[in-house]
């Protein structure tokens, strides 16, 4: 049932040129998080970056690394937005991510629909859309062959249309995984109301990919500050927590979940998160038979906006090399902030490429195409 309230996606920023507030769409909050760092600089396409400007990029080896945190914007949805008021999408093109592949030896990126999906509160709307941005991504792999896969997405509030979607997706179009947003509006993915849609890609064995966004509980009460900067990574970390308090992560073991950013908050919450284990007594046994620390070292990680020494130490004392995949979060980053992050951390050789190609190829081996 539609309501009145600001729908998830959108924000309250700050317009300094107006000096007044007024409402954006979510994704000008999101391209917004970027001014927030001083060294961050306008790269190639007006995308955020750190290359210094007029710079030549750096030798880079042959195309090898998987991306599996790359939006896509098909244009009929960026028209989308816009006629719903929702704020302006990026720029972006499928010339765009490939030349910022070729600069940063990107053989495949694995492509997800921008936030915020097909979640539009309206279930034809969802599943119009769902099925829109589905084949443009399939059409991007056949104009492009071995350059891109797909994470299909899902009208996930309509459980019909997304039984279909799946199969449509899988059996039709040969997507490598589903991308999910980690909320619609108030519901986590944990939420008993998505069992019969985590059953069937249970059956497939299916990857998930998730990406957060502003979620519905939390309207950004520090003015002058994007959602992207806080409610992203703890609404990962919420969608995580009702995943395994829920029992859904227990229940479902044959999905591969992939959670955005390096975990978002979960690596510095983790005390909090095995006292509330501890809490549970009697139910932790219910729904974490295994444990909790078992059930997390079955996650996925990507390394998009989390490739800094802090995050990825605090994610590996949680999980192994094997367990994190390379994501660059384009058009929103650029790869080169990545790619030189990660080859700065303390991996060794085998590690960085597992974590640059080898984990994905083995939880998708469709990608071997590439």
């Amino acid at each position: 049932m539609k309501n009145s309230r600001i729908k998830p996606w959108t924000c309250l920023c700050h317009d300094s040129a107006a000096g007044t507030s007024t409402r954006r769409g979510f994704l000008g909050g999101v391209g917004g998080l970027g001014v927030l760092a001083a060294s961050v600089a306008v790269g190639p396409l007006g995308l955020l970056g750190s290359r210094d400007a007029g710079a030549a990029p750096a030798a880079v080896a042959a195309p090898h690394r998987i991306d599996i945190h790359h939006h896509i914007v098909p244009p009929a949805y960026a028209a989308e937005l816009t006629k719903r008021g929702l704020g302006q999408a990026p720029k972006w093109s499928p010339q765009a991510s490939l030349e910022d592949m070729d600069r940063n030896g990107i053989a495949t990126s694995v492509v997800a629909l921008m936030q915020p999906g097909a979640y539009f509160e309206d279930a034809a709307t969802d599943r119009r859309l769902a099925r829109l941005s589905n084949d443009y991504a399939a059409q991007m792999s056949r104009d492009h062959p071995g350059r891109f896969g797909s994470f299909a997405t899902l009208p996930l509030m309509d459980t019909e249309g997304s039984l279909r979607e799946i199969e449509y997706a899988f059996d039709t179009l040969k997507a490598d995984g589903i991308g999910l947003m980690t909320s619609y509006g108030n519901s986590y993915l944990g939420d008993r109301r998505f069992w019969p849609i985590w059953e069937e890609l249970n059956r497939r064995k299916a990857v998930i990919y998730t990406h957060p966004l502003q979620p519905g509980c939390c309207r950004n009460p520090i003015e002058g500050l994007p959602p992207s900067a806080i409610e992203f990574p703890a609404d990962t970390t919420r969608s995580i927590a009702s995943l395994l308090f829920g029992g859904a992560a227990h229940r479902y073991p044959d999905i591969q979940w992939i959670w955005s950013h390096s975990g978002g908050t979960l690596p510095f919450l983790w005390a909090r998160f095995t006292r509330q284990e501890i809490d549970m007594k009697d139910k932790a046994k219910a729904v974490l038979p295994n444990g909790l620390l078992a059930e997390v070292q079955r996650f996925n990680f990507d390394t998009a906006q989390g490739h800094h020494e802090g995050a990825i130490a605090a994610l590996r004392v949680l999980v192994q090399p094997s367990q994190i995949l390379f994501g660059s979060d384009f058009p929103y980053r650029l790869a080169e902030d990545v790619r030189t992050g990660l080859a700065e951390r303390n991996f060794s050789p085998a590690e960085l490429a597992a974590v640059e190609r080898g984990n994905a190829l083995r939880l998708m081996p469709s990608l071997r195409r590439a």
